[in-house]
């Protein structure tokens, strides 16, 4: 496998892939940057005997709130005219930023019910395309809980081959209902409406995010570095003991310099300008010299100038057209 790794997650997928027994081929980049498709590419028009079998890309790096570009990762593979296949761990992007497997060429792509939709933790989720269906029946990775065969056997007929969650299934459906009657494009625009009005806030307290450049902003969680000194980890425990606030620690080579600002799933502005409310007090708490409601402030100005006009809600009909370009129900 080739995996660039540039954050936690990243690095997980590794440790994953080295644990079953596969070979990585690892591309380290500078956290706060994403997959490097110019990279990949030249690994790959390297690999001559194509012994790289597949490319590891999380699409969205919640340690460090970078979101890589899938399509131009489809575009190098390409590129360097290699079979190798397209995995992508859309767990913290799928359902929140537009993500388009088809498209991209993506062949496998995984992600988790707790974040665009909008579930407790519990559900894990796959699509597999022809090519990765096609490979699963001579692969001889370790696999029992979760592999396709069963489950394409099982589902023919409606079944599972073991017992399912009945209750998260159940709640999975409402999730995508409330999805396609927002409407996806919908959906995306709102997470990068709230996205933005978090970054005007970390620009107007004078802080700087982790991603290193706006191309690598993400639109589920903003990263934000804290001052020299400080410890992000106090900002963390300042907003949940005081505030009753959840947000996010720093992670592995980012603990303590950082912490994170989810604005993902079922969240509007008032929700977002709330919680930054509560961050500005935990950063005062812990010695962090930010003007009160600076951030707030700047949030509400931007949100006031992008708020999305309401939209008469879409007909049936509209809405099977979006989902299904092609007239076709996946179940």
């Amino acid at each position: 496998m080739l995996a660039p790794r540039f954050g936690q997650f990243s690095h997980l997928w590794i440790d994953l892939s080295q644990r079953i027994g596969l070979d990585v081929v690892i591309q380290d980049e500078e956290w706060g940057v994403g997959a490097s498709p110019d990279r990949i590419e030249d690994a790959l028009r390297a690999d001559r005997t194509h012994a790289i079998k597949g490319v590891l890309i999380v699409h969205n790096e919640t340690a460090t709130g970078v979101t890589s570009d899938i399509a131009a990762v489809r575009r190098a593979i390409d590129a360097a005219a290699h079979p190798a296949m397209l995995y992508v761990d859309g767990v913290s992007s799928i359902a929140s930023i537009d993500f388009r497997m088809d498209e991209w060429g993506v062949d496998l792509a995984v992600a988790g019910s707790q974040k665009g939709l909008m579930l407790p933790a519990g559900l894990g989720i796959v699509c597999a395309g022809p090519r990765a269906l096609a490979a699963q029946k001579t692969a001889r990775c370790t696999r029992v809980f979760f592999d396709f065969g069963d489950h394409i056997k099982a589902n023919a007929t409606g079944y599972f081959p073991y017992t399912p969650s009945l209750p998260m299934l159940y709640g999975l459906r409402e999730s995508l209902n409330m999805l396609f009657e927002e409407r996806l494009h919908r959906v995306f625009e709102r997470h990068q409406v709230l996205a933005e009005g978090v970054r005007a806030a970390v620009k107007a307290w004078g802080l700087q995010l982790c991603a290193k450049e706006p191309k690598w902003y993400s639109n589920t969680v903003s990263a934000i570095m804290v001052p020299p000194g400080i410890d992000g980890a106090d900002v963390v425990d300042s907003a949940f003991r005081r505030y009753n606030l959840a947000l996010g620690a720093g992670l592995s080579k980012v603990a303590g310099k950082l912490f994170r600002f989810g604005h993902l799933g079922d969240l509007n502005d008032l929700m977002v300008l709330g919680a930054l409310a509560g961050a500005e007090m935990a950063m005062r708490d812990v010695g962090i010299d930010i003007a009160m409601g600076s951030g707030v402030a700047a949030a509400q100005a931007h949100f006031r100038k992008t708020i999305m006009a309401k939209e008469k809600p879409p007909t049936e009909d509209e809405r099977f057209a979006e989902t299904h370009p092609e007239g076709v129900v996946h179940v």
